[in-house]
């Protein structure tokens, strides 16, 4: 058995569920047996120009036929064979009533090379997405640049920063999983046309041991494949380590969006916001009252599906056979197609979050006037430093101020901040000097809006870059 083997791919259900179209025909058993017949007939085109005696009346039939695909048929040529390729050289064959295609190749020729066609597609398709995903990241952050809330960090009220700021730093984590990923696409070799154990020995005794003809027959193949790149000194399969850096890439991409969900939810569950809620929704068959952030979770669940892909493409590298095995069939015949899947389902989803979201500045405000006083002391502490105060006596008076400022709004009693802090004279700063710092409600956000304005302008030329991807609409999420 091959690698991935065409009529029967298994993936989870789930990812596949919400997987796209365009994605989910990439690897699909049909779309893989059209693939493969398509570099086929561009070898066979390829050698009848390099002298093979091969008729074009042939190659002709061989085109008339190659869309007439029947899995079940195959399917049952494999059960005799026990041979996914040889059951699909018969099929094709039988169906164009010729005997031209495979010459010189072995299975890996034709399945090492259709497989890392369907995954450069799909990196390619990923790579749109993730254009769509960060110009609509953008979109969402140029809309709430100025929008104060409460910045946390164990979870916990902080410093003051603005709703689009949070927005552009999930931004800038997947601006950097997609410059790996373009930077992937941009150097990824194909296997290419090298024989049993990769000396092209077939080949060159089929071209009459003309090296430069061989040579011009891969070139020809990397042309119809699209492939800039092939590797020289291989073996039977490409390096797994190629499968494991194809995937790691798409988990990179997939903890920028889980990044982005976890905030999402947090916030959702504070009140601060919504991921969206449908006209029918239904958020729990109990309690009629719940807006849950489903597709966020979803959107977690997916990079942790994808943790598990990462894993299994980690044992395969460095575990093959001298020149190559097929111990990895099992493992690549799951992990890649559902690797993809689950990417692409996340995507999907994500991009449907950055389009539904809702804000809630009422909601946003309450929590900013509760906490302000509290995320202020960072900025009265150097207002104090100024003043002339001591740091680290001014840092010890505002702790116990804000302690026990903290324990009181917990437990009924005296919560005024800010007049336990103007009545120490360690801080050296008066009601009215510590009144005026909160009135200035625009300094706590520190550089957040100009830092939005930087992320817009960077991702601003994907839209030009990737036509259409400004627009995309991702499909109906059940």
């Amino acid at each position: 058995m091959t690698a991935v083997s065409a009529p029967d791919v298994i993936s989870n259900v789930l990812a596949e569920r919400y997987a796209s179209a365009a994605m989910k025909n990439l690897w699909s058993p049909r779309g893989r047996v059209g693939l493969e017949r398509d570099f086929w007939i561009a070898v066979m085109k390829a050698q009848r120009d390099l002298g093979v005696p091969i008729p074009a009346d042939a190659i002709k039939d061989y085109e008339r036929v190659k869309t007439q695909i029947d899995l079940e048929s195959i399917a049952q040529r494999e059960r005799v064979t026990l041979h996914d390729v040889k059951a699909r050289i018969e099929e094709f064959s039988e169906l164009a009533h010729r005997q031209f295609i495979h010459l010189g190749l072995t299975s890996r020729d034709l399945t090492e090379n259709v497989e890392q066609l369907q995954i450069i597609r799909a990196l390619e398709l990923v790579r749109f997405k993730v254009a769509a995903a960060l110009l609509a990241l953008s979109r969402q952050a140029e809309a709430h640049r100025d929008v104060m809330i409460t910045g946390r960090t164990h979870n916990v009220p902080a410093q003051p920063t603005t709703l689009g700021k949070r927005l552009a730093m999930f931004g800038q984590e997947l601006q950097i999983a997609f410059a790996r990923l373009d930077e992937l696409i941009a150097r990824y070799p194909v296997r290419g046309l090298k024989g049993a154990v990769g000396t092209q020995l077939d080949q060159l005794t089929l071209l009459g041991g003309d090296a430069g003809k061989v040579d011009q027959l891969e070139q020809r193949v990397l042309r119809h494949l699209g492939f800039k790149a092939s590797l020289t000194a291989v073996g039977q399969v490409y390096p797994r380590s190629l499968d494991f850096d194809a995937v790691t890439a798409l988990h990179q991409v997939a903890a920028a969006a889980a990044s982005f969900a976890t905030t999402i939810r947090l916030m959702a569950g504070a009140g601060l916001l919504t991921e969206g809620f449908q006209p029918g929704q239904v958020g729990s068959s109990a309690m009629p009252h719940k807006v849950n952030a489903r597709n966020c979770e979803r959107i977690c669940g997916f990079a942790t599906i994808l943790s598990g892909y990462v894993t299994m493409t980690g044992a395969l590298a460095g575990h093959q056979w001298n020149e190559g095995d097929v111990s990895c069939s099992v493992v690549r015949r799951v992990a890649l197609p559902d690797a993809f899947y689950a990417l692409d389902g996340s995507l999907e989803t994500f991009l449907t979050v950055l389009r539904q979201m809702e804000v809630f500045p009422a909601a946003i405000a309450a929590e900013n006037e509760r906490n302000l006083p509290f995320l202020t002391t960072t900025t009265i502490l150097m207002e104090a430093v100024k003043q002339g105060a001591g740091r680290e006596t001014a840092h010890e008076a505002i702790k116990e101020h804000a302690l026990a400022a903290a324990k009181a709004l917990r437990s009924g009693g005296d919560a005024d901040l800010l007049a336990r802090l103007a009545g120490d004279k360690r801080i050296g700063l008066g009601k009215r000097a510590l009144s005026a710092i909160l009135a200035e409600a625009h300094r706590f956000v520190g550089s957040a809006p100009h830092q939005v304005d930087a992320f817009v302008d960077d991702v601003k030329p994907l839209a030009k870059r990737f036509k259409g991807s400004a627009d995309y609409e991702p499909a109906r999420l059940l």
